[in-house]
């Protein structure tokens, strides 16, 4: 009996998820681009007057969104860079395949859902 092997791509994924999952992660990655440009550095004149009308909670804010925005972006695409390296969707602790429905809602994920909860429960 002669099996046909069909080509499931990264992770046991196949072709059209990995192409969703990627059109997911550009969009991301281009979301998080244009976040980080509007919290981009304003003019000095302008940046003096936006201190003064900011609050010190406000400018808080500022700062850490723009951090979570870098992070992700980071995280977006050391993903995308995973799959052109073909080492995209399994986990990096236990390298099992991570399930689509996590990286459907999480395109980015390094673990699967076990490992990233061994993990925080470690920190």
């Amino acid at each position: 009996m002669h099996h046909q092997l069909i080509d499931t791509g990264m992770a046991g994924l196949a072709p059209n998820e990995l192409d969703a999952l990627r059109e997911n992660l550009e969009e991301q990655r281009r979301f998080r681009i244009e976040q980080l440009r509007e919290f981009g550095e304003p003019s000095p004149t302008r940046a003096v007057r936006l201190r003064e009308q900011r609050s010190a909670g406000q400018q808080e804010v500022h700062l850490r969104l723009a951090a979570t925005a870098r992070m992700v972006l980071a995280d977006v695409e050391a993903a995308l860079e995973r799959m052109d390296r073909g080492r995209y969707g399994n986990c990096h602790r236990c390298a099992r395949p991570i399930p689509l429905d996590r990286l459907e809602i999480v395109p980015q994920a390094r673990y699967c859902v076990r490992c990233h909860q061994a993990r925080e429960a470690e920190r």
